[in-house]
Parts: C-alpha cells; sequence; structure tokens
C-alpha cells in the first residue's frame, strides 16, 4: 500500500499546487459524522493506507501526518511503514494538535483547505477562528477526490427496510412527537438531523449501508407541518414508500437537502446540532439567524432502552452466548491440529453465530488478535499478517452481532496454553477492575469519568494502565458505539441512568508480547433509595464465561470470588437450556466454582 499512497499524494500535492493549497486535512469521516462509513467516503484510507476507524491524515507540499489515538498506535505504525505519513499520537504528551502542527510548519499567509462537509459546523469553525489567529486562510470547499480517486466506490443503493414495534417497543409517531416538543422548548419549530444512527431510531427505519451499522444514507428534516426524509430513491421498496406515508414522511432527493435548507421559508426555526451537522450543510441554511443551536434532543431518549429493547437484549444475549459455547468448543478441539489462524476464527465464529435465530450480521468485524496481535487494540487480521494460533499464550477475541432485538460486543482472552505468571497476574488485574465495574453502587447523577478508576486502579498499583476509555454505549439494533453517556477518564457531562446499556472493558496491552481485555455489556438498573438519596447499579448483560485457568486466585478478594461464582452460575442457568448434552457438559466446567 505504501507505494500507492506515494503516488496519490503526489497526485494530491499536484492539484493543491495549481490551487494555491498549502495544506489539505483528511478526516476518516463522512458528511453524517459517522465513527464508520460507506467506502465511497474512505478517502482517509485511501490516501494513506491507514483503515482504521479513527484518525486523520494531513498533507503538505513537502510534509504529511496522520493522528490517531491508542487503539491504533501499532496498526497505524505498520499500515504508514514506507509512506510518506508520520504517525502522531494523540493524547500523548508532547504530540502537537493538527493545527498546532500546521501552525508550526507553514507560513504566515498560507492557506488550508478542508472539506466542508467532513467535519462539523463546531469543528471547522474552530479551526477557522483558530487560523485566523495565526494569518493562515481557511477555504472549506476542496473535495478533488473524485478526480483523483480512479475506481472510486459508488454510493450505496441497496434498500432501507421498516423496523416494526415488536422490536423498537415504541412509534416512530411518538418518538418524533417527543423530540419536537423538546425543540419546542429550545426555542425552535424544526429539526435537522444528519446523523444516520438517530434518523434510524427516530423513524424506526433500518439499512445496510455502512458495513455492521444498519443505518441507511439520509438526511431528515422534521417539523409539525413538514416531515422530510433525503434519500436516495432507489433505496425505497413499497413497502418502505408505504410505512413512510402512513408516518406522514416525504421523500425528497438526497442531494437535494442544500437546496431546501437555502429555501426555508420564514417563520422557520431550525434546531441544529452543531456537532452532528457538517460545517457545508449549517452554512447551506439561508436564514443564519434562525438556526437554534444545541444537543441533538435524539441521543439521551435513543441512549435509554424502553422494556422491549430491553427484554430484546437479554434475549440476544442468550443465543450469542449459546454461539459462543459452540464456538469456543470447535476451538479448544482444532487449536491442536494447527490448521486454526486468526482469519480462520473470525470465520468461524459468524458462522456460528449466523445459524442463530433473528442474526443479521457482525456488529464489527472481529478482532481475533494472537499473541503480540493481542496487544494492538484494534486489530483486524488480514493474508498478509494472519498468523496460526498454536497451543500457548492469550487469544484475544472482541467480537459482536446484531441480532433484530439487540446488538451485542463481548471481549474475551483465554489461555490456549501455559502462561507465565507475569500474564496471569495481568489477567487477574484486569478481571479485578472488571468486577469493580461490575458491582459498582453509585449515586444518581454519577457520570462515567467519576468511576472510571475502578477499574484501572488494580493496574495502576502495578504500574499499568490502558489508553482506550473503559465502556462505550451500544445501539439496540443499531451502532455497537453510541452516546452520549460513556465510561472514560475524559469528563464527560452525561450521567449514567437507568436503562443506558454500557460496555465494561478494561484492558492491558504489552506490545510486542500480548494483549489481555475482558469484556461484557451491562444495564444500568435502579438499585436502592435511601436517606442519602437514590442510587443505581449495573446488571450484567452479557452471557459467556470468563475463563478461569488465566486467573491468579490469589489475587481476588473472597468477594471477587463469590460475584465470579455467582456470574458464573447465570451464564450456565442462561445458556444450558438451549445447548445439547456434550455442549452443557463443556459449559458446566468452564462455569464450575473457583
Amino acid at each position: 500500500m505504501s507505494t500507492e499512497s506515494l503516488v496519490r499524494v503526489k497526485t494530491l500535492r499536484q492539484i493543491m499546487e495549481g490551487k494555491r493549497i498549502d495544506a489539505f486535512i483528511i478526516p476518516g469521516t463522512d458528511p453524517h459524522q459517522s465513527e464508520y462509513s460507506a467506502a465511497y467516503w474512505k478517502a482517509r484510507g485511501w490516501i494513506s493506507g491507514f483503515n482504521g476507524s479513527a484518525g486523520t491524515a494531513v498533507v503538505t507540499l513537502d510534509q504529511a501526518g496522520l493522528w490517531t489515538d491508542s487503539r491504533y498506535f501499532l496498526q497505524a505504525a505498520q499500515q504508514l511503514e514506507g509512506s510518506d505519513f508520520t504517525l502522531f499520537k494523540q493524547g500523548i504528551a508532547g504530540t502537537p494538535s493538527i493545527q498546532e502542527w500546521l501552525s508550526e510548519v507553514l507560513s504566515p499567509g498560507s492557506t488550508v483547505a478542508i472539506d466542508g462537509a467532513m467535519f462539523s459546523y463546531t469543528e471547522a469553525t474552530e479551526m477557522k477562528k483558530y487560523f485566523k489567529s495565526k494569518t493562515i486562510s481557511l477555504i472549506t470547499n476542496f473535495d478533488p477526490f473524485d478526480e483523483i480517486w480512479e475506481n472510486r466506490p459508488q454510493l450505496p443503493t441497496d434498500p432501507i427496510f421498516v423496523y416494526p414495534e415488536t422490536y423498537s417497543g415504541e412509534t416512530a409517531e411518538k418518538k418524533i412527537g417527543n423530540i419536537l416538543a423538546s425543540v419546542a422548548d429550545a426555542g425552535a419549530n424544526a429539526l435537522l438531523l444528519s446523523a444516520l444512527d438517530e434518523i434510524a431510531w427516530t423513524l424506526n427505519i433500518r439499512g445496510t449501508d455502512v458495513d455492521c451499522n444498519p443505518v441507511g444514507i439520509c438526511y431528515a428534516f422534521l417539523s409539525e407541518q413538514e416531515r422530510i426524509l433525503f434519500i436516495d430513491a432507489r433505496k425505497i421498496t413499497a413497502e418502505t414508500a408505504e410505512y413512510l406515508k402512513e408516518s406522514r414522511i416525504k421523500l425528497a432527493r438526497y442531494d437535494k437537502i442544500h437546496d431546501y435548507l437555502q429555501s426555508l421559508p420564514d417563520g422557520v426555526k431550525l434546531y441544529i446540532d452543531p456537532l452532528k451537522t457538517n460545517y457545508s450543510l449549517v452554512n447551506a441554511v439561508a436564514q443564519q439567524n434562525a438556526i437554534v443551536f444545541g444537543k441533538t434532543p435524539v441521543a439521551l431518549p435513543k441512549s435509554i432502552k424502553n422494556e422491549t429493547e430491553i427484554a430484546g437484549f437479554r434475549a440476544a444475549m442468550i443465543r450469542d452466548g449459546q454461539a459462543l459455547v459452540r464456538f469456543f468448543r470447535w476451538l479448544e478441539q482444532e487449536v491442536p491440529t494447527g490448521k486454526v489462524t486468526e482469519i480462520t476464527v473470525a470465520e468461524k465464529l459468524r458462522e456460528f453465530r449466523s445459524r442463530q435465530a433473528l442474526y443479521v450480521g457482525e456488529s464489527f468485524s472481529t478482532i481475533a488478535g494472537y499473541g503480540a496481535h493481542g496487544a494492538i487494540v484494534h486489530y483486524s487480521a488480514t493474508p498478509e499478517s494472519d498468523v496460526p494460533v498454536r497451543s500457548e499464550g492469550f487469544l484475544l477475541i472482541d467480537s459482536g452481532a446484531q441480532y433484530l432485538d439487540g446488538t451485542t460486543d463481548i471481549t474475551r482472552t483465554v489461555a490456549l496454553g501455559a502462561l507465565t505468571d507475569r500474564q496471569k497476574r495481568d489477567f487477574t488485574l484486569v478481571l479485578k477492575g472488571h468486577i469493580a465495574i461490575a458491582t459498582a453502587v453509585f449515586p444518581a447523577g454519577t457520570r462515567g469519568a467519576q468511576i472510571d478508576v475502578l477499574a484501572r486502579h488494580f493496574l495502576w498499583n502495578h504500574g499499568l494502565n490502558y489508553l482506550h476509555g473503559t465502556g462505550h454505549g451500544v445501539g439496540h439494533f443499531l451502532n455497537v458505539h453510541e452516546g452520549p453517556q460513556n465510561i472514560r477518564l475524559e469528563e464527560n457531562p452525561t450521567p449514567l441512568l437507568p436503562g443506558m446499556v454500557t460496555s465494561n472493558e478494561p484492558g492491558v496491552y504489552i506490545a510486542g508480547e500480548y494483549g489481555i481485555r475482558t469484556e461484557n455489556l451491562v444495564l444500568t438498573v435502579p438499585h436502592e433509595t435511601t436517606e442519602f438519596g437514590v442510587f443505581h447499579a449495573f446488571e450484567t448483560l452479557t452471557l459467556f464465561p470468563i475463563d478461569k485457568k488465566a486467573i491468579d486466585t490469589a489475587l481476588l478478594t473472597a468477594e471477587e470470588t463469590a460475584w465470579l461464582n455467582r456470574y458464573h452460575q447465570t451464564v450456565y442457568e442462561k445458556l444450558s437450556p438451549g445447548l445439547d448434552e456434550d455442549e452443557k457438559e463443556w459449559l458446566k466446567n468452564a462455569t464450575a466454582a473457583l
């Protein structure tokens, strides 16, 4: 890839020189500010060779850089080798921001370019202000990729489909009503939705436009007078058209959204989330003084699952756990043959899950990292990197599925043979942090940043740490990563509220040796009310054993051992009814008390 990247960067620079552009910033997102995007918008990966989900490339006339976070440090270093791109590690002391770096390498009077459709209004506005202070110009309408990207993938035209109330638990009509009430409280009378998962949830529609995320590419305009879905007409079936008509939702072409915003009638006060709406779209609104900026009114209600959604999660976890039992039995039997590789692990796991009822697909590409590859947090095996899985050391498997009634995300690190004392210690320290989150009781209003330390302090005591978050929100048959809540060191004002589903996934990564992560999904639930107020806790939803062979039991307290035994008992009780006798026997051994 490095050779291709060099050629592509050279071509880009020729165009930049012709237009007197000194630097071009290329994010890894799309016009909807998505974490994962359709292939058409993966320009950052095309130009640099780095295909992680998070990262931004910058090309100047004589230098190039790639900024990404700790999940991708090792992967980016490998994929950028031999290219023009220097890796900048975000979150590490001394690493300059993109703006800081550009202000150092460019002269005053230089011009930086972006495609304003690929940056949120907030990002682009702050960028413009910063560069102005450095006497650097920012132009926001530069998009060279149609010209230089040969055989660029087309935008997907696969149909969207109706997501029935049987699974969603609430009609689109009710959701729209509640959302518009929130918009009215903010002093607006209309709403522009750009985030694909928010539109899918609000309108009870789903799609297949982004790998692993069941969303369709579209925009939505909602008001009491008018509801419009801007979408490619080829994506609308007769059934979906009828459903949308019944919901009083009109259809318009996807590429007509700018024209519509430019011609909004007087009296429309349009509510926009500037962090989730791209710069070009906001600037298309003719009456800028009629915009009301604020946080999206969709994210919070979407994150608080209703009873139907919660029941769906629980049911999906049972089927997912049963598929995992079959897979891990297969793994134990096959690893000694020498025929198992990281890629076959991912393929076989997908095969077992696909046999389960209501299975739609993976919720993200399986991360199967054996040995040193386990230390690459978001590792994805390729034919070039694929290695055999042997009967020694650790295998880390982070995987998940999309079922019609719920989304799963689970990580297990398993011992395939004898472990060193240090490996067992590290595994147990991670487990202790996992249990600390799982058993946490906290006052109403507690934020993720206030409990993140519970997962880390056992590692910190040994001079260890991990640089990713401890937990992310999870959508209901939607994106496996969703907000607004999370559990991480960085402050986030959103509290952990009953009904939210969040991951619990501490880990530790020893570069060049091994990685360990233990992940379950947890549901925030009411716990008790005392004279000191209301308290919440977590219910663990994920159902699959944690590998006892990797535990140094001397490091566990009696309470931690009791939690693990109770968890394993629950796993057996929930999963065994759907298993055959051999599978039950395997699960019985895997969940036997310590």
